[in-house]
């Protein structure tokens, strides 16, 4: 195989096929409700496009399982808290909310996408003590390392805080995931493969790539209509996606090769919107190209990632 992906890697796990169930843990964020800043990341809509509705977390188990049941009949289920910051409760909330998520038993592991910033000692014991029980999953939106682009996106959380979240979600043996964007306003190949490097000998143990898209009700509509930035063609993401995949090492999962915005609200790129042809394309051009993760992971020694 060209790369480690997700599905394979659950199969070897679970030995069936796994499925993701977005779910809602009710949470806002740091960088919305004014002790981080108000508005957000750039290209942050606000909104968990893909979680299920429901008034607890059984009720939205039960519905989000309803639109895979045909492709998972009687299958195992990851349950994912997606939207906002999901560490960002009080940790009897946050008790009470990951329990009843594991709790059925067809649900094999918890994923938690949350800020390096918020993984108090606290937060840290909890998911250490749930992962004794099924395995625990923390996402953090990394997206570049350098300090000009985050503060552009408004990450509002300095690299440092990524390096010391890695540590120490690694030394309670909690699998971690980092989320990359490729295309950032300002940065060119050299800044893209310096995160690729970064992420590759970080100690994290998947990768999720993403394309930069926009997405209406974004701050970053605004800067793309006012033509201050612009997207990737679908020629110029994949060859980068490929080398980055080169970088990665052997052992880590690739969770995600591109974006996967809402339909009803994506402004641009639209060629990302027929997300089954793109994969198609990647794996095309993979094969054609030879396309081999690790062949390029004795080149991620982290250079350049200076935070410039």
């Amino acid at each position: 195989m060209a790369y480690r992906s997700l599905s394979e890697s659950l199969k070897e796990t679970f030995g069936c096929k796994v499925y993701k169930l977005s779910l809602d843990g009710g949470m806002t964020c740091p960088n919305r409700d004014g002790t981080v800043g108000t508005r957000g990341c750039i290209f942050c809509s606000g909104a968990g496009e893909f979680a299920a509705a429901g008034e607890n977390v059984a009720q939205q188990i039960t519905l989000a399982k309803k639109r895979v049941e045909q492709k998972n009949p009687g299958g195992r289920y990851i349950a994912y808290f997606q939207s906002f910051t999901n560490t960002y409760a009080p940790v009897s909330r946050l008790r009470e909310l990951f329990t009843a998520a594991m709790e059925p038993e067809e649900i094999v592991a918890l994923a938690i996408a949350t800020r390096a910033d918020c993984l108090g000692d606290e937060v840290l014991d909890l998911l250490e003590e749930l992962n004794r029980r099924k395995p625990v999953w923390v996402e953090l939106g990394l997206q570049t390392v350098h300090a000009k682009t985050a503060a552009y996106i408004r990450r509002g959380c300095e690299l440092a805080a990524f390096d010391h979240a890695i540590r120490a979600l690694k030394q309670r043996g909690i699998t971690v995931i980092l989320h990359m964007i490729l295309g950032l306003p300002g940065e060119g190949v050299e800044e893209i493969f310096a995160t690729a490097d970064y992420i590759a000998c970080s100690g994290a143990d998947g990768v999720k790539f993403h394309l930069l898209y926009v997405q209406e009700g974004t701050d970053l509509a605004e800067e793309y209509r006012a033509g201050r930035i612009r997207v990737l063609e679908e020629e110029e993401y994949i060859p980068l996606l490929a080398e980055c995949v080169r970088r990665m090492p052997p052992r880590m999962v690739i969770h995600r090769l591109t974006g996967d915005g809402d339909k009803r609200t994506l402004i641009a790129p639209l060629w990302s919107a027929d997300k089954k042809r793109v994969l198609n394309d990647i794996r095309r051009y993979f094969k054609e190209n030879g396309v081999e993760q690790g062949a390029h992971f004795a080149a991620g020694e982290q250079e350049g990632n200076d935070g410039a």
